[in-house]
Formats: C-alpha cells, structure tokens, sequence
C-alpha cells in the first residue's frame, strides 16, 4: 500500500473493513471474559472481576506509534506492528485474580498467546505494574476466518488507579513531568504495592476463617 503521512490519506473503505475486524475481536474477547467471570460466580461464589473496559485505538493514536517505530504509516503495518489496536483493561479485587484470568484466558484452544509482559513482577521504571497479554482471536467473517490480535492488559484496582493518575501526568506535562513529581509517583506504586499485599493477606485469612466456621 502506498505510504502516507497522516490516517486522513488512508482508503475508507479498507480502514472500515480492518476496524470491523478489531471491533469483532473486542467483542469475541469481552465475552469470552464475562462468561468466565459468571461461572466463577456460579460455580464458586466468588467474582475476581470487578470490571472490563475496551476500547478501539485512534486513528491519531495509530499513526503517532507507526512513526515512532520508525516505519511508513500504511494500513498493512498498522496491523504488523500496532499489536494493540483492540485493547481491553481488566481490573480484579486482588493480584492473584491476575493470573487467574490470565491462565484461563490462554487455557481456551482457539486463543493463541503471542506474548507476555508481567510489569508486576518486573515494574518499568515509573512504577507502572500491570499484566500484559497479546493474543489472537478467531474472527469469523462470510468468506474466511481471520487471526485478529488483541491487547489484554490485568491489573488490581490500586494499580488502575495509579495507571490513571500517571496517563493524566503525563498528558498535562507531554511525557516530561517534574523530577518530583516523577519521584512521588514511584513512591505512590510501592505503596500500591503494599496495599494490595494486605488486601490480600486480608481476603484469604477471611476465607480461611469462612471455611473452618462451614460458611464458604
């Protein structure tokens, strides 16, 4: 496809057919999602989601991140190294619901798990945490079958919190906060991190205590 420098230059109609594609993924891994969450709720009682959040990425926003990987901004390497066009957020109670979601997800057979990033146990520098997942879904259209990929990002509430507060610092300041500022912040994501320690130190003595007393 020819190069081109900004979406507005790409072809509609084949913009629109790709979109449909993501848009199809979202929806296919959404309810692949609620579906588990309702049956951890049936069968155990217990819901480790407390909500999903998805989402198509811009235009704009898919340009921005051809150019910095240093490639043309066509509609063929939208979809080769934009990995994260359909995304969606899936927020837990406590940081072992984390990899539970995430050992069910890649358990389904026709979910294929490219790559994984556990910025939980391996934080980037800001103090960011969160579990990352790309994967691909199958996308049944009238005449074929597509691979489409989708981001999966897990993480607790705290650290959605924390994800929030640092997306809006680093939109108000263009990504070059005040070294204070940048510092508070991790400090804030090790507190982050004790929290949800507790919280879940807290959350399994109470079930230990539910199961002795026969009231699971």
């Amino acid at each position: 496809m020819e190069s081109i420098t900004t979406f507005r230059d790409w072809d509609v109609d084949s913009y629109e057919a790709i979109q449909l594609r993501y848009n199809a993924a979202l929806k296919l891994i959404t309810t692949r999602i609620e579906i588990l969450n309702e049956e951890l709720q049936e069968e155990h009682r217990y819901n480790p989601i407390e909500h999903v959040k998805g989402r198509i990425k811009t235009p704009e926003s898919i340009v921005k991140k051809l150019r910095r990987h240093g490639v043309e901004s066509t509609l063929d390497n939208m979809i080769e190294y934009c990995n994260d066009i359909a995304g969606i957020r899936i927020i837990c109670s406590f940081t072992s619901d984390i990899y539970k979601i995430a050992e069910m997800i890649s358990a389904q057979n026709d979910i294929t798990v490219l790559s994984v990033k556990d910025y939980i146990v391996n934080p980037k520098p800001s103090g960011y945490k969160s579990y990352h997942m790309i994967v691909t879904v199958p996308v049944y259209l009238s005449n074929r079958c597509d691979q489409v990929k989708v981001e999966i990002q897990i993480r607790t509430v705290a650290m959605d919190f924390w994800a929030s507060l640092e997306h809006k610092i680093n939109y108000k300041f263009e990504g070059n906060a005040p070294d204070r500022i940048s510092l508070e912040l991790v400090e804030c994501s090790e507190m982050v991190s004790q929290l949800d320690a507790k919280m879940l130190d807290l959350n399994n003595e109470i079930q230990a205590l539910s199961e002795q007393s026969g009231n699971p």
